[in-house]
């Protein structure tokens, strides 16, 4: 179905010489500036009663602004019982602990049992959203939490705090390598130049930065805190990978399979069948979109990680290993 909204505001002399675009997303703030730029050039935009000319047309003061737009339904998937953990909920957004090889959105060859498709089930009226009010991913085989819109207002606040850097996420990790100490990743990343479907450190790429701590040391593994201030495609799977750490279970980025020298039968057989990123999104904390007041989860780390994370603590023990 089709959500039609109608709004008005007066332009006060403040925003005097400033452009439309800027002074709706001021206006208007429950809506994206993408969102209210495409509605000019729609011209679905008026300025006192006339058709806006462009989203940076200037406004003189006083004017009086009306939108006049029409949200069409933006999803074309299929609405499915896909089985959602939902940790928390309310009327503005609900919070999900994701499970391994659940896709959030559907892409070339995930047509459909994502997340997203769950969404439209069990939410209907998140048909008028984008992305089904999706703010953030998780990739398909990392676990834990992530948070959803359920009304366009929260869903632009969330977008919003999250390029503002607002939202905190802390991951769980096991990193191929014994590490000595935290430090921070500040790389760019952007598209690997021949293999499209990877990312890669790129000089010429998007801003990203990540934190990481030391939690527990073994004999050639480190199990990893981690806290991204960007939120970049494969973030914190590349930046450890660039670092020569990269997380145990990764089929791209990782490599080979690397068995620690004398390892048991136990621990080759527990590393051989982690078949996907040793990574798990543990802690969300965040300011609620509309109450602002902050709130804050935990998911538990999977039992598949708990298991390979005991089986090298078991080796390190074995070999007599000490930090």
């Amino acid at each position: 179905m089709s959500q039609q909204i109608e709004l008005q505001a007066n332009v006060t002399e403040e925003h005097a010489g400033m452009r439309l675009d800027q002074v709706l997303s001021e206006l208007f703030s429950d809506y994206s500036r993408s969102r209210l730029k495409e509605w000019i050039i729609q011209g679905q935009v008026y300025i006192d009663g006339r058709v806006a000319d462009k989203p940076r047309e200037k406004l003189q003061g006083c004017e009086t602004l009306t939108l006049n737009a029409i949200i069409e339904d933006v999803i074309d998937w299929q609405p499915e019982p896909v089985e959602l953990d939902i940790v928390y909920e309310d009327d503005d957004i609900l919070v999900i602990n994701k499970a391994a090889g659940l896709v959030v959105h559907p892409g070339a060859g995930n047509h459909s049992g994502t997340i997203l498709n769950g969404l439209l089930y069990h939410y209907p009226q998140s048909r008028t959203l984008a992305r089904a009010g999706i703010v953030h991913r998780l990739d398909k085989d990392t676990t834990g939490l992530m948070v959803v819109a359920k009304s366009v207002a929260a869903q632009t606040h969330l977008v919003d705090a999250l390029q503002k850097r607002e939202i905190t996420r802390e991951y769980e990790a096991i990193a191929i390598g014994s590490m000595t100490a935290g430090g921070l990743v500040d790389e760019p990343i952007g598209r690997h130049k021949t293999k499209r479907t990877q990312m890669a450190v790129d000089p010429f790429g998007r801003p990203a930065v990540t934190h990481y701590r030391v939690a527990e040391k073994f004999r050639q593994h480190t199990r990893l805190r981690l806290r991204l201030e960007t939120g970049r495609t494969h973030q914190i799977r590349v930046h450890m990978a660039h670092i020569g750490h990269p997380l145990v279970g990764d089929p791209v980025y990782a490599g080979r399979l690397r068995l620690p020298k004398g390892a048991s039968d136990e621990l080759v057989q527990v590393l051989r069948g982690f078949q996907r990123q040793a990574l798990h999104a543990a802690m969300l904390r965040l300011a609620h979109p509309i109450s602002g007041e902050m709130m804050q989860w935990q998911a538990e780390v999977p039992s598949d990680m708990v298991k390979v994370a005991d089986a090298l603590r078991r080796d390190s023990e074995a070999h007599d290993w000490q930090i």
